[in-house]
């Protein structure tokens, strides 16, 4: 069995809690908290970074202890089937197994997270919005291999996570745009090298015309 299966394994049985499960405190609400959970975040062209330059990541969670989210427009150099192969799973024939996997961002990137829609129940999920779920646990790709998983999935390795006030200062530095959405099509359907463009055009930017002044959306 590969490393790779056996932390899918682990996550299932022993799933590691959400940022909100781990930390009281990050399920506080507070109607004065300027957070960005539920958003994108769209790198400004300024912003030159290995891991993060030209990103646009949606924001799963956000509060004063900290953030994470998930790289949407960084495939790997894998697609779902060999990554289900890799953890003893199978998509022979279905459709599903042609679709990228996603580079979340630095932060364990041996671990595996589904981002997903509709919220479902699942063994570690942490709820992002009505009907968006962000799932670490095993389980949703066993549903997604027996053709009973989400409607709509995208599955990366790894995550983007931020300390506390380090998003804050980072947006407060222009070298983020943060993009509100009310509608998902960009997470799901959008081809992956579109995402940036598309992002930008939900805001009517041109990503020329900007520069590490421009202030936020």
């Amino acid at each position: 069995m590969s490393r790779m299966a056996q932390r899918w394994i682990d996550e299932l049985h022993s799933p590691s809690p959400s940022p909100s499960e781990s930390d009281p405190d990050m399920t506080e609400s507070s109607s004065e908290f300027p957070s960005v959970a539920g958003q994108l975040l769209v790198a400004m062209p300024s912003l030159i970074d290995p891991h993060f330059g030209g990103s646009v990541i949606y924001v799963a969670e956000h509060t004063a202890r900290g953030a994470m989210g998930i790289v949407v427009n960084r495939p790997a150099d894998m697609n779902l089937g060999s990554l289900f192969s890799r953890i003893d799973l199978s998509l022979s024939g279905s459709e599903l197994s042609e679709l990228p996997v996603f580079v979340g961002g630095p932060v364990q990137t041996d671990r595996g997270f589904v981002l997903h829609e509709p919220l479902g129940k699942w063994s570690s999920t942490l709820p992002i919005s009505t009907g968006l779920g962000l799932t670490s646990s095993r389980d949703i790709l066993e549903a997604a291999a027996n053709g009973r998983g989400p409607k709509r999935f995208l599955v990366s390795l790894g995550y983007s996570g931020w300390a506390a006030g380090q998003l804050d200062a980072e947006l407060a530095a222009n070298a983020w745009l943060n993009v509100p959405i009310s509608q998902t099509s960009l997470l799901f359907d959008t081809p992956a090298e579109d995402r940036l463009g598309a992002a930008f055009r939900m805001l009517g930017v041109d990503p020329l015309n900007l520069s590490g002044a421009v202030g936020h959306a």
